[in-house]
């Protein structure tokens, strides 16, 4: 007796196998408390009196606060570009074949992310206990001219100068570690083919370590729009310092708390969009889709 291991075919008149979805009854049970907390949220924010909407009304588009939300994008805009500029440089001089170089940044990057921030602030903010003046000579010799340090460095400069250096040192690693993320066979390749350093770094390094480091970067800017409110400790008249003086005022805390939540949630929104566009720009060429990133994933 012999058994065959080959299917019976099946007959032409019988139904195909019906396929059923898979049921997640938990997952719909996940959905509807969400959905009851958020509901519940939003019955709050629009009956409950506390959040006082009117004083948020009159306050959002105040001449005061909006004087401190110019200010404190012209922060976030001085510290990114002066900390990013000084961040590559930083980045070179890590990556760079000197040691001397090599260990002027490691120490840097060390020595700034080490010292919190409001402490960096204060440090610059009163630079003229330390010295009084800034003088300009031969070292360890006469001086030609000199500043007085009190004059030289106001508020805002100390403020802008304490953002920056503290911005350098992260952006020195962030620049760093997209370079790093480049495949080092395609510079051999390159080097092979006779391509100068430089025509390297800016024709295959930089367009391919933009992917790693434009996601970063953009998580460090965000971060430092919302870090100027720490420049309150020096009296400077950004959004979140204004905010405080008005409830100062007028004591409705939770309303002009509200006032700068919905800046900062507006403007770190235009912030992503501009990530979205700039980070879909430079994944161009990484995938098969003529628009570069799906960004639906």
């Amino acid at each position: 007796m012999s058994v065959s291991a080959r299917p019976r075919p099946r007959a032409l008149d019988s139904p195909a196998p019906k396929v059923v979805a898979a049921r997640h009854p938990w997952r719909w049970v996940g959905i509807a408390v969400v959905l009851v907390l958020v509901a519940q949220f939003v019955h709050g924010l629009a009956t409950n009196p506390g959040w006082d909407w009117a004083t948020f009304a009159r306050f959002i588009t105040a001449r005061s606060i909006l004087d401190a939300v110019v200010v404190t994008l012209e922060l976030t805009l001085y510290g990114t570009v002066i900390g990013f500029a000084l961040g590559i440089v930083l980045a070179l001089m890590r990556l760079s074949r000197s040691r001397f170089l090599e260990a002027v940044s490691w120490t840097y990057v060390w020595a700034f992310r080490s010292i919190p921030l409001i402490v960096q602030l204060l440090f610059w903010f009163n630079i003229s206990y330390l010295y009084e003046e800034l003088n300009f000579g031969i070292p360890f010799g006469p001086t030609f001219f000199g500043f007085p340090t009190k004059d030289l460095i106001s508020p805002m400069g100390a403020a802008v100068l304490g953002l920056a250096l503290h911005q350098a040192a992260y952006a020195a690693e962030i620049v760093r570690s997209g370079v790093i993320s480049v495949d080092h066979g395609q510079l051999e390749a390159a080097a092979a083919l006779g391509i100068p350093r430089s025509r390297q770094l800016r024709r295959i390094v930089l367009p391919q370590a933009m992917r790693s480091i434009l996601p970063n970067a953009t998580n460090e800017v965000i971060s430092l729009f919302k870090g100027t409110s720490v420049v309150s400790v020096v009296a400077i008249g950004e959004l979140f310092y204004q905010v405080q003086v008005i409830y100062g005022r007028n004591a409705r805390v939770v309303a002009l708390l509200m006032v700068a939540t919905a800046w900062y949630i507006a403007l770190t929104t235009l912030l992503s969009i501009v990530q979205h566009y700039v980070e879909k720009h430079y994944a161009k060429g990484a995938t098969r889709n003529e628009d570069g990133w799906k960004w639906a994933r």
